[in-house]
């Protein structure tokens, strides 16, 4: 997941969250304000009917206190006025009959929903009734109840959880789009360090990233920006130890093929020139010594083709002698000329390759030996196809690509643990070139492209 996205989401968790604890926040509030205001309702109700008790009692001398309070006077206008909304007064002078006052529902707000009320409900359960006395210095003279109609209660509270969550969502949202554009714009930085070791992947070194505003980013460039340097070193080093490792494979594959032509050729010939020897001078009576003679040459003819296909593929002097294409050709034949594989090859040279320097001579033909061997070894092809080009898909540069019919899967010569593709990338990485594996219409193609320097294109 992104960063940018984990980043906002978790956001939106906080803001869940908070919107959520306000609007607990918010109904216990409400609870206790419609609570309070039951309870300062009862208080000035009892208040105002104790006034007009003692100023009856006075008006009429103390008698006749049954009737002190009559009900056009304590229904007036006065005492709905200290009634709170929604809130119901149960006034009782005596032992009489409780009277009933409501105060007016109608500006409280809209019903709530059902599941509202029973969220409420289950919450806070029912309101506790605020009882008063007429007055403290006669407590029998009558009582004042306040009580909560229920359905004016959650009314109230679903009014002011909508305003205040409205209130409340709107902020969140404005703070949540101000938070995401400041997240992105300061996780800008990422996406350059991104790019930059995408970069560094494809082995591009030289690339730098620039300093930051943000401290941490600042440390993470100059990280990476560490990491190319050491990397571009180690590469180098790598490239050099590579060349040289090459240079001197060549020169052992040379001194080998001298020893083994001088040494190893000329006692095979000194073996089938005895062996012939024997078989002149062996008796009619010995027909044995002959046979083992004929056989022994057999054997020292075998020896010697092996010897000098071995001597083919070890020696490269040809090269400096022949030249690049003169010895693909001689390289061509001799696949050809083995008649243990039924397979055509194929030779397209493009462009003059007597220009190639010495050095880079030898690794295409090294490639192209290795790409061929490759194309009989692990296919059965009828056609392969070596295609050789100075100058024509890159300028100074030459395209060198092995193509045969024999199937296979392009993607297991990618993963494949042998040493003959890994051969072929550290020897086209050390000259700087690249190197494609794709599929062929009837199986694999190998492309390399080898770049040549200016001044050795111009050699």
């Amino acid at each position: 997941m992104r960063l940018l996205i984990h980043l906002v989401l978790r956001l939106v968790a906080v803001v869940l969250l908070c919107l959520a604890c306000t609007i607990g926040w918010i109904l216990v509030d409400a609870h206790r304000t419609i609570e309070a205001d039951t309870a300062a309702s009862a208080d000035r109700v009892a208040t105002t009917l104790q006034n007009l008790y003692w100023r009856e009692l006075l008006w009429r001398d103390g008698t006749y206190r049954d009737a002190l309070l009559p009900l056009p006077d304590w229904k007036s206008i006065a005492t709905m006025k200290v009634i709170a909304p929604g809130v119901c007064i149960d006034f009782r002078l005596g032992s009489a009959p409780p009277f009933d006052l409501c105060s007016q529902t109608e500006d409280i707000g809209s019903p709530a929903p059902s599941w509202f009320v029973s969220l409420y409900g289950a919450l806070f359960g029912p309101h506790a009734t605020e009882t008063r006395p007429l007055t403290v210095r006669q407590r029998d003279a009558g009582t004042v109840q306040a009580r909560v109609d229920p359905a004016t209660a959650v009314r109230q509270a679903w009014r002011q959880v909508t305003v205040m969550v409205s209130i409340a969502a709107a902020m969140a949202l404005g703070i949540s789009l101000l938070a995401i554009l400041l997240i992105g714009h300061a996780l800008m930085p990422a996406r350059s360090i991104v790019r930059g070791l995408r970069r560094l992947e494809h082995g591009d070194h030289r690339h730098r990233l620039p300093a930051f505003g943000a401290t941490e980013f600042s440390h993470i460039a100059r990280a990476v920006n560490d990491l190319a340097g050491r990397l571009a070193a180690t590469t180098a080093e790598r490239v050099a130890l590579t060349k040289r490792l090459f240079q001197v494979q060549e020169e052992e594959r040379r001194a080998l093929a001298r020893d083994l032509h001088d040494e190893f050729g000329q006692c095979l010939t000194a073996t089938a020139a005895l062996a012939a020897a024997i078989e002149t001078g062996a008796t009619p009576s010995r027909p044995d010594l002959a046979d083992d003679a004929r056989a022994i040459a057999r054997i020292t003819g075998q020896m010697m083709t092996t010897l000098r296909s071995a001597l083919a593929r070890l020696r490269s002097q040809d090269l400096e002698e022949l030249g690049l294409q003169a010895s693909l050709v001689q390289l061509v034949a001799q696949w050809n000329a083995n008649t243990t594989r039924r397979a055509v090859f194929h030779l397209d040279v493009t462009g003059d390759l007597t220009a190639v320097p010495a050095e880079a001579a030898v690794n295409i033909y090294r490639i192209a030996q290795e790409c061929l061997t490759n194309a009989a070894r692990h296919g059965r092809p009828q056609h392969v196809h070596l295609r050789v080009s100075h100058g024509e898909e890159v300028r100074d540069a030459v395209a060198v690509s092995v193509e045969d019919d024999g199937g296979g899967d392009a993607t297991q010569a990618h993963t494949a643990s042998g040493h003959g593709i890994l051969g072929i990338r550290e020897r086209i990485a050390a000259l700087g070139g690249s190197l494609s594996i794709g599929p062929a219409a009837h199986g694999i193609r190998v492309a390399a492209v080898i770049p040549l320097l200016p001044r050795q294109a111009a050699a």
